[in-house]
């Protein structure tokens, strides 16, 4: 093999030409090609060019701080976004919603195959995921704004059936950050927080005949790397860049941490009790509808909490958590180290994991609970001002065979308290949650129904399900009145059970529940 190429970021950043289409590797805050994508915002900023550039991401990268996708959130700079998720770069979305670029929204599990279909030179990708949601062209066909008008996306029928197929898109170069590289530019990712989509994206670059950057910590003499470490081999590499400091960081602002990667492992049973609020509450009820040995996904925000409560009660080795980026039977991490999960038995490539996820291979998964709607519908990707993006929650909630949307009732302000096994709402939030229509349909009732999925809407003082009807109360809290704190906080009459019941009251008392009993 022959040596590849030791560059400047300088140097690298001039591979990128006008009109290009570029990937970038990194899940949310982890694995981001930082001193890549500075180089190439400055050079931008500096010279004009590269111009009218196309961005392809499946994860969101960044913190909302000016890292990560934010490198391109420059007018001239960025013609068109397709992204899973845009929350992570605020300029970005900025750029969608004012309408200055033209803006993708498709499932992050969808882009994660996009880039294997791309390596192989298929037409595109072929999958029953996004149908009914916002994604599916009967509806918005993943446009954000009006100036996006090319369908990408688009409904077709096999054996009878119908699929949404994506179109391939090419990639003219690829920013993917590596640990350590050899000099026959042979990379491994051994201290990231896993593989991710990094052997995808560059063969579907190398495949596509363009550029491959990746930059890494460090570069070691010629075949002294564990062939079994190296996810992105030589002949697919056209350049390696030496990371500048912090960027070489595992996750942004973080310092390394071998927990996360399987080369230690941490102790996990001080796990601190949560104090008794509306989302410990929710993780109470969530956690009773897991079943030994169910295999998990867990959601930020209220779902996360079920971890906790799961260790409280003692019964945090009866199921297996996973996180999408990877991760089988860890613990996960939140915060800029969101993706990552401390102590996993196994931890393979974005792409796999989805793989998994949308053949049906988690038992229920637990997700935030936002704009509800009649027929079971749900928006977690587009609130006016704020563009989420769905990321892998299409991918997770159409495919698992029990999904539980959690989260407060209200939003803006609500606070709870418990006394003698009742709730009791010393504020009421400021904005309902529970509407007439949704602004964008992330999940889709109708389509829950058509494949006979259990769905459940769990809140801290009442539980719904979603039957072929529509929603349907099913379960109210102790302390709770039916018509001021339940009804009169929606915007639209529920279906309520005939049997409607009354929340397990161990769930409102401070000691534990007995759950492991």
């Amino acid at each position: 093999m022959k040596k590849v190429p030791v560059l400047t970021p300088a140097e690298a950043a001039m591979l990128v030409k006008d009109g290009d289409v570029i990937s970038t590797s990194g899940f949310v805050s982890c694995a981001c090609p930082e001193t890549l994508s500075k180089a190439l915002e400055k050079r931008f900023l500096e010279t004009g060019s590269p111009r009218d550039l196309t961005l392809f991401f499946a994860a969101g990268q960044g913190h909302r701080d000016g890292t990560g996708g934010d490198h391109f959130g420059h007018e001239g700079m960025i013609k068109r976004v397709i992204g899973g998720h845009w929350d992570r770069a605020k300029t970005l979305g900025d750029l969608a919603l004012a309408n200055k670029i033209e803006a993708y929204n498709l499932p992050q599990g969808v882009i994660s195959h996009m880039y294997r279909d791309c390596a192989a030179h298929k037409p595109g990708t072929l999958t029953h995921v996004g149908l009914y949601t916002f994604v599916d062209p009967r509806n918005e066909g993943g446009k954000l704004n009006e100036k996006t008008t090319e369908d990408i996306v688009k409904v077709v029928e096999l054996e009878g059936e119908e699929y949404l197929f994506y179109k391939r898109i090419p990639i003219d170069v690829v920013f993917i950050k590596g640990s350590y590289a050899d000099e026959f530019g042979n990379v491994t990712v051994h201290k990231e927080i896993g593989p991710l989509d990094a052997t995808a994206q560059a063969q579907a670059c190398k495949n596509s005949g363009g550029k491959v950057i990746v930059q890494v910590e460090r570069i070691v003499s010629g075949g002294t790397l564990d062939p079994k470490l190296v996810k992105v081999p030589g002949i697919l590499v056209d350049a390696i860049v030496l990371g500048e400091g912090d960027d070489n960081m595992q996750c942004l602002g973080m310092p390394f941490d071998g927990a996360l990667t399987g080369e230690c492992r941490i102790p996990v049973d001080a796990i601190p009790p949560i104090p008794m609020d509306a989302k410990k509450i929710i993780a109470r009820r969530a956690a009773m509808e897991i079943k030994p040995g169910s295999v998990v996904n867990l959601g930020t925000g209220a779902p996360e909490k079920i971890a906790n409560v799961a260790a409280e009660e003692g019964i945090s080795d009866n199921f297996c958590l996973t996180v999408e980026a990877g991760s089988i039977a860890g613990v996960p991490y939140g915060g800029t180290q969101f993706g990552a999960a401390a102590n996993s038995m196994c931890i393979y490539e974005h792409n796999v994991q989805f793989d998994f996820y949308q053949g049906g291979g988690l038992d229920i998964a637990f997700l935030g609970l936002a704009e509800t709607a009649p027929n079971g519908d749900l928006n977690v990707s587009k609130f006016g001002t704020r563009l989420a993006g769905a990321g892998g929650f299409i991918d997770i909630t159409q495919n698992a065979k029990k999904v539980c949307y959690c989260g407060t009732f209200t939003a803006k302000g609500i606070a709870t308290d418990v006394k003698d096994g009742k709730l009791i709402i010393t504020q009421e939030g400021a904005k309902k949650k529970f509407v007439k229509e949704v602004e964008q349909i992330t999940f889709s009732g109708k389509y829950a129904n058509k494949v006979h999925q259990p769905v459940l809407y769990i809140t801290e003082r009442a539980v719904f399900e979603l039957r072929p009807e529509g929603v349907t109360l099913i379960e109210i809290a102790p302390g709770i009145d039916l018509q001021t704190q339940i009804l009169d906080q929606m915007d639209f009459k529920p279906q309520i059970a005939e049997n409607l019941k009354t929340m397990d009251e161990r769930i409102f008392r401070e000691e534990k529940m007995g759950l492991a009993e």
